[in-house]
Formats: C-alpha cells, structure tokens, sequence
C-alpha cells in the first residue's frame, strides 16, 4: 500500500552570502531528527513503521516552497511539520496547501530568532484560516545542541500521531452489514459525516449478502476449515443460560440452524465478514472476481438484532474476533467492528484504535455503582481503585478478548498489547480467559455464542464515545480511568444481576472535583449515549489532538491541561475557558473534508 507520510520541511533564512549558507547544517539538521525520532517511535496500525519524507533540500523562499510542494504530493504526505532554528520569510516559506495537517518547530535558542519565526509563521496561519500546530522547547538551548528536548518530543509525536491517523482512514470505507438495530440513533450512518470529517466512503452491504455467499460457497474452504479447527480447540463453552427454561413454541421454532451446528455456521460468517471488508484474492481464483475485491475498509458494523438474531446464530464471535489483535492466523490488527452496527461507537472504535494501537473494546455503559449501593446490594463496600464507585461496562458478548487483561507486561502486569507485541503466551492466556456461553435464546433466537470474561487487571484505559448533535455534528467525549478487579464478594453477586454470560468491565473515570468529573456518578450522567469504547493506556491527549485536526469538539475530558496539545490559532478563541474555544474553533473552520 501507499503509506500516508509525514513531510518534514527545512525551513531556512532566504540570504545567502553568508547567513543561509552558516545555518544549513543546523537546519537539515533539526529534520533529519525530526525524523528519525517519528520513524524511530510510531507505526501504522499493520505495525510498519511510520515514514517521514524530508526534503532534499532546505527551503528558504516560495520558489522552493512549491517545488517542496510538489515534491510531497508525489509521496501522499499528509501532513507537513516545518522546522527551523532561525529567522525565515513566513509567507514565503510555509506550506500554503490547504490539504495538508501542519505544524512548525521553533528551535528555542538566543543565537538565532526561531522563536520570532515560529510567532510571526503561526500570525500568518491564522489570518489565512490554516490552523497550524506551533512547537516550541520550555527551555533555551545552546545553538551546537542537536538533541530533541523530551517537551518538544512529546508534541512532535502527537501531531505525527494524530496525522498519520488522518491519513490512514482517508479514503478507505465504513461497511455498514445491515441497517439501524432496535432504534439506535447511533447506527444511523450519515454519509456526509464520514465524508467530511474522516474522508471516509459509507457503504453499505445487505445482511443476506452473508447468507448468499455460504449458500453459494463463496468461501475459501480451506481458510474454513482451519477457522473451525482452531474455534474447536481453543473456545471452549461456557454455561448454558437456557438449560432448564420453558421457552415458548415461538422462540424454540425461530432456531433454524441446529445448536449442534451453530460453531461450523458462524465460522463461516466469520470468515466471510472479513472478506467483505479487506476482499481475499483466494476469492479470485474461485471465480468471484468481484467479491475478491472487498470494500476497502479501515472499520465496520454488524446490525444483527433483530431481523438477523431472531432466526440466526448471532455475530458475537464474529464482532469480538474481529476487533482483537489475533485469530486462528495467529497476531493480526484489529478491526474497528461495531456491535449492533452503531456506527458512532464504530468511529469511536476506530479512533482509540488508531491513536493506542490497541484493541477497541464495545461496551454497554450499563450501571453507575455507588459505594453506598454496592454495599447495601453485596454487604461489600468498594476499595482501592474503585472506593468512589464504578461503572459496570458490559456487552452483549462481542467485546475484543483483549480485553480480559489476561496478556502480560513486562512487569507481569495485566495489560493489552499492539498486535507486534502480543506473544503465543498472550494470545494463550486472552483465549483461556474466556469462555463462550450459548447465546440466550429469550434475545438471540437464533442461537450463537457470547464471549464471556470477567477483566481481572487494574489497568489504564481511556473510555470514549462520539454522538452526533443536531447544530453541531460530531462530537468527542473522553474519559481517562482505570479497570478495577473487584473482589468476588461485589463482582459475583452484581455480574448476576444482569447478563452473566456476557464480557464484564469495571471501569473506573479519573476524577477531577469539578464539572462532569466531579464524581464518578458525574461521569454516568454526562455520557452521551449507551454505548462506549476503551482502548488501553491513557490516550486522551492524542485523541484531543486528533479531534481538533478533524475539527471535532471535544465535548467532556479529563485530561490535564498541560497535556493537551491543539492548533496555535485555538488560543484566538478563548484562553479561559478552552472547551468553549474548541467549539468555536471547530465551528468557525468546519469539517477537515469541506
């Protein structure tokens, strides 16, 4: 494939007889290890390490602007980080492309003004609607330091990291299998909002596509056969929820793939979603050249309730499968792939996916426990992590296996891993976490199997969502926490309360003593729909980051202030209050894709 790439400009005062000609070294210098410091730290979502492309040559007026110019969009750069240590000609040197992400590094030194550079650049950014990320060092360095201070580190990461997301959904698809499921307003997918705020095509493919392709075999078999194989030995089964129950005539007659058969069906469908999304050349030598293609995706969902789920087994293997980083091919990317085709919790997935490298994990936001509940219900009050309370996320069976903790650090530390880093031993401990209960048939009709784990790590995790508000457009909530381990006194008696065959996550914000992180009840009460993601670690501030490039609002975080990192022109709107200003900033440019 062709890699989005970030530019580096050398940006270089224009007067040669003896000014330009002193600083060329420096300035090539500063992108040279710009450069190595991006490619040395990132990779793309297939674990390939992100490429920068500098220019040959340093860039010190408009003539050289445009053959910059002309160069990177030979190399689909996306977005352009200009560097320089001294004085240049802004309006002659900076990048003018209005299709680019971009952002100036300022060398903080006495000898030369970068600083008056990265300022004056940064005023003609803003008065030409370019919003522009500005870096600049906390601290003076010597003229002779080649080195990149970790402060400006941080911010050159960020920006490439928010850019290199950017360029990786741009032109791919959400695949959207089915339609809107039980009224959710979030799997309504609004083609003009994938198109202008993520550069990404809607489309849209017919549940019984499925049915025709296994109908019709559409279907490499021997993939088939190793999918079944592997399900068989590694997903063992877990309770029967339905063992004893007298179910009515129109729930037992709606199954019409038999119990016994229901695994050997749903690697089928397993199979055949992933072929609908990436396409599969196997497919090509089959005969089905047009199936062979695939929809070029970069995220998906899957309606299943209710016209698919009332008489078939369900997609819960298939959604948590999908979404985790390894299958019966052993380590792979995860899929953004939403349940219940709730395309705004797909986008959510597909965001902290990009920023994180790790598993997005769907959930229910289903219950906020107050200490006070928690121990009337128990005789238990929390501890530890979870002492303010917590919130019970769940799903109905289809959360990525890892995000049962159950991979390791270095530290012997539950974790979730990138895919590159995930070990035989990982992969081992995520599957035997996990058991696979039969569907409950008074929802699932069908049939199916439910990923069951209870997450037993404490560990770092960001919760989001993305929610459509009418006036607004799309807009980001953040919450930076934990997953806490409850002692089995709390967990047992509250998982049975609702689902016991589902996936459970206790999750625990990062509170603030003020706004919607007043308390953990706060949290509950702000969250903008029934659904949410968490990825590991605490990635707010790359999410932000993103956010403000695809000009979405960010709507509650947590995030320490010192952490956030937006375009300079962000500050024209409001120093005081910066979640009005990020609204007003988003509105003002409108959507990256206008």
């Amino acid at each position: 494939m062709i890699y989005p790439k970030i530019g580096i400009r050398p940006v270089i005062d224009g007067r040669w007889g003896g000014v330009r000609e002193g600083l060329e070294a420096q300035t090539m210098g500063m992108a040279k290890a710009a450069a190595a410091l991006i490619e040395g730290t990132l990779r793309y979502p297939d674990g390939t390490p992100v490429q920068c492309f500098v220019n040959l040559g340093t860039i010190g007026g408009g003539a050289e602007a445009a053959k910059c110019a002309e160069a990177f969009s030979r190399e689909n750069v996306v977005a352009t980080l200009s560097v320089t240590p001294c004085w240049c000609y802004g309006s002659e040197t900076f990048d003018m492309d209005p299709g680019t992400i971009k952002a100036v590094w300022g060398f903080n030194g006495t000898e030369r003004p970068g600083a008056v550079y990265l300022a004056a650049v940064m005023a003609a950014y803003a008065q030409k609607g370019l919003p522009a990320f500005s870096i600049y060092g906390h601290d003076v360095q010597d003229l002779g330091d080649g080195s990149i201070p970790a402060d400006v580190a941080e911010k050159i990461l960020k920006f490439a990291r928010g850019a290199v997301a950017v360029g990786w959904m741009r032109n791919k698809s959400y695949v959207n299998l089915g339609g809107v499921a039980m009224g959710i307003a979030g799997s309504y997918c609004n083609a003009d909002m994938f198109q202008k705020y993520f550069g990404i095509r809607a489309e849209w493919v017919d549940m019984t596509e499925i049915l025709r392709r296994i109908t019709l075999e559409i279907y490499d078999k021997a993939e088939y056969e190793k999918a079944l194989a592997w399900i068989q030995e590694n997903c063992k089964e877990g309770f029967d929820l339905n063992e004893g129950k007298e179910l009515p005539e129109i729930i037992t007659g709606s199954k019409v793939v038999p119990a016994d058969k229901d695994w050997e069906f749903i690697a089928k469908m397993t199979i055949i979603v992933r072929d609908i999304l990436y396409g599969n050349p196997k497919l090509d030598e089959l005969g089905w050249h047009e199936e062979a293609l695939g929809k070029n995706a970069v995220a998906g969902g899957f309606q299943g309730q209710r016209q698919w789920t009332d008489w078939l087994p369900n997609a819960d293997f298939t959604e948590a499968i999908m979404a985790s980083t390894f299958d019966w091919n052993g380590q792979k990317p995860p899929t953004p792939f939403a349940t219940e085709n709730d395309t705004l919790n797909g986008v959510a997935m597909m965001l902290g996916m990009l920023v994180s490298n790790t598993a997005p994990c769907f959930h229910d936001v289903r219950t906020y426990w107050s200490p006070e509940a928690c121990q009337r219900v128990t005789g238990h009050r929390p501890a530890g992590v979870a002492e303010n309370g917590f919130i019970h996320l769940i799903n109905s069976g289809a959360t990525a296996l890892d995000g049962s903790g159950a991979a390791k650090n270095a530290q012997g530390q539950g974790c979730m891993k990138p895919f590159w880093e995930m070990t035989e031993e990982d992969v081992v401990a995520c599957l035997g976490a996990t058991d696979w209960c039969r569907a409950n048939y008074e929802y699932f009709r069908g049939g199916g199997y439910s990923s069951h784990f209870r997450c037993r790590a404490e560990m770092p995790v960001t919760m989001l969502r993305a929610n459509v508000v009418e006036g607004i457009g799309p807009v980001l909530q953040i919450a930076e926490g934990w997953t806490a381990d409850l002692p089995d006194e709390i967990h047992t008696v509250i998982d049975k309360r609702t689902d016991p065959s589902w996936p459970t996550t206790w999750f625990v914000p990062k509170l603030t003593g003020h706004g919607a992180f007043t308390d953990v009840y706060s949290v509950m009460a702000n969250w903008g729909a029934n659904h949410g993601v968490t990825v590991y670690g605490h990635v707010g501030a790359e999410l932000i980051t993103l956010a403000a490039m695809l000009r979405i609002p960010v709507a509650m975080h947590n995030v320490e202030a010192g952490r956030v990192f937006r375009p300079h022109a962000w500050a024209a709107f409001g120093t005081e209050d910066a979640e009005s200003a990020d609204y007003r900033a988003c509105c003002t440019y409108g959507p990256l894709y206008r």
